[in-house]
C-alpha cells in the first residue's frame, strides 16, 4: 500500500523520492540502488508495472497520468517534474 499524499501540494524532491521507493518496490531493490536519472529504460519496467505505478500516482498524489506518459520521459526525475507540473505545484529544485 502506498502512503497517502494528497492534500499537500507535491515537491519534486518528495515525488522524486517516492517515487525512487515504489520502482525499488517493484524491482525488489533496496531503494540506494535506483538512480533518478538514469534512463528508466535501464530498469526493464514491464508496462504492468506502469500501469500500477500511474494507479499508485493518482492515489498518493492525486494527479492522474497516462500510463504512455510514463515512456515519454527518460527518467524518474523527469517523471517526478511530470506528476508535480499535472498537480499544478510549481517544480522545486
Amino acid at each position: 500500500m502506498t502512503e497517502q499524499m494528497t492534500g499537500a501540494a507535491p515537491t519534486r524532491d518528495a515525488v522524486r523520492g517516492w517515487l525512487v521507493a515504489r520502482v525499488a518496490h517493484y524491482l525488489e531493490e533496496p531503494p540506494e540502488a535506483i538512480d533518478a536519472e538514469a534512463d528508466l529504460a535501464r530498469y526493464g519496467l514491464e508496462s504492468v508495472y506502469a500501469f500500477a505505478l500511474c494507479g499508485e500516482i493518482d492515489e498518493a498524489w492525486g494527479v492522474n497520468i497516462e500510463p504512455s506518459h510514463i515512456w515519454d520521459v527518460e527518467n524518474l526525475a523527469e517523471l517526478a517534474d511530470l506528476v508535480v507540473e499535472a498537480a499544478g505545484a510549481p517544480p522545486s529544485h
